[in-house]
């Protein structure tokens, strides 16, 4: 039992240490640590690069988690003492895929802020919040015009769709509550330098009105 928890640590964080904004990076001739927030993330790749390089970023970085999450699952099945446990493993499995994006040994340990990983192995875990957290940040984004802002207001909500699907007895497991509200504590310490940021753009805003 114990060499499966260790696997699924293993695959989990090396699944997610994959820099594949500092590959495109590279690609580009650019070393994205070097240009805009220094974020080897989606949205500095995105913002440095442009959309040509952005967004097959953020589907790697998301597929790291997800792919993470149903490897954990697919191992349980010929592992018979761990499958009472499946869920569990695979909750470890993306807490470590987000630690492996977020903290990349090859890079240092400085690694992306975790929001597209967190969503691939949310959608791993629980397809059906997956549109619930998008409508949210779509919403935010589209009002605010931040990407930041839409990442943190989409994560703070995380654990209360979780909460929800709980009550209405779409999940069976508090276990998840738990790792939401771990994932929402990492997504907002990630983000922690934003928060000057985002204030100032908002005083601006008001200030123009």
């Amino acid at each position: 039992m114990w060499s499966l928890v260790l696997a699924c640590c293993a695959i989990g964080y090396f699944f997610g240490s994959f820099p594949a904004g500092y590959v495109a990076g590279r690609l580009a001739g650019v070393d994205i640590r070097s240009v805009g927030s220094g974020n080897i993330g989606a949205t500095n790749v995105l913002r440095a690069l442009g959309k040509q390089w952005g967004y097959p970023v953020f589907a790697i970085d998301a597929l790291k988690g997800f792919a993470a999450v149903r490897l954990a699952f697919f191992l349980v099945k010929y592992w018979p003492a761990a499958q009472p446990y499946a869920e569990y493993l695979a909750i470890l499995t993306a807490i470590m895929s987000v630690a492996g994006h977020t903290f990349p040994v090859w890079l240092g340990f400085k690694g992306g802020k975790g929001v597209a990983t967190s969503a691939g192995a949310l959608f791993g875990l629980l397809p059906w919040a997956v549109p619930c957290i998008f409508l949210v940040w779509f919403l935010v984004f589209e009002i605010s015009r931040y990407v930041s802002l839409a990442s943190i207001v989409a994560a703070v909500s995380l654990p209360i769709v979780v909460t929800l699907f709980a009550y209405w007895k779409f999940i069976d497991t508090a276990a998840l509550i738990y790792f939401s509200i771990l994932i929402t504590v990492l997504v907002l310490w990630r983000h922690r330098s934003n928060f000057s940021r985002l204030l100032k753009g908002t005083e601006q805003r008001f200030t123009r009105k």
